[in-house]
């Protein structure tokens, strides 16, 4: 085959060029499965059903609904995290702090491999590069030392390993770069609906709780209490 060929006269970087273009191969496989096949959106409803909860300060029950929901999303698993958290009655400070921790680690997963693509794209054009500078150094060393009828055939030979190096290179580093574009496009808005939504969730679990009944009995005794004052003297 005419690539196998070319391969071949490509020199010994060639190796190394093929090693890269493998492993791009892989992790767009990879990331491809992750970002599209595997990442689940939380159903539409999700938030108004875990509200549903909230607003009964039900957080055991919200709680048990965000791990219930099928297919598990990252969205589900930090919104299972505050609510576990707000039903042991943690601060503000901690609820947010739990919940970013358990956020980040939710983001890393999903962000872990992309950015190898673009190194395996600049390190594919670079060893293209090299390549093409050896051939050129063996080429016209080679020409140096040989006589005039058999230059132009050596000079032919060092210049199509180098350009085949540098092609080969290329083909490696452009779908490289384009995946890396793609996947960390879809990252960054997978990123920020997940944290807006993270956001949402835990306002929603520190300011629409219901107020327990009791509490709010003492609470109106007492302002009534206080807008009307027994007499003075009564």
């Amino acid at each position: 085959m005419i690539i196998v060929e070319k391969f071949q006269e490509g020199g010994f970087f060639m190796y190394f060029i093929l090693i890269f273009g493998v492993l791009s191969v892989g992790f767009m496989i990879e990331r491809v499965m992750c970002l599209y096949v595997r990442y689940k959106t939380p159903a539409a409803d999700f938030r108004l059903r875990l509200l549903e909860f909230i607003s009964k300060a039900d957080f055991r029950g919200a709680e048990n609904y965000a791990r219930s929901v099928t297919p598990q999303t990252s969205l589900a698993i930090v919104a299972e995290t505050g609510c576990r958290l707000r039903a042991t009655a943690v601060g503000e400070e901690e609820l947010q702090a739990r919940m970013d921790e358990q956020l980040s680690a939710e983001i890393s997963k999903l962000d872990r491999r992309t950015g190898f693509l673009a190194m395996f794209g600049n390190v594919a054009t670079l060893l293209g590069l090299l390549g093409t500078i050896s051939g050129m150094i063996i080429s016209f060393a080679s020409v140096a030392q040989a006589n005039p009828a058999e230059r132009a055939t050596l000079l032919s030979h060092g210049i199509s390993e180098a350009m085949n190096c540098t092609a080969f290179g290329l083909l490696v580093a452009i779908p490289a770069l384009v995946a890396y574009a793609i996947f960390q496009n879809r990252t960054d808005r997978v990123v920020t609906e997940l944290t807006q939504e993270t956001s949402r969730i835990f306002h929603d679990l520190l300011f629409l709780t219901e107020t327990p009944k009791s509490k709010m009995t003492e609470r109106v005794s007492a302002t009534s209490g206080l807008l009307n004052p027994s007499p003075v003297g009564a």
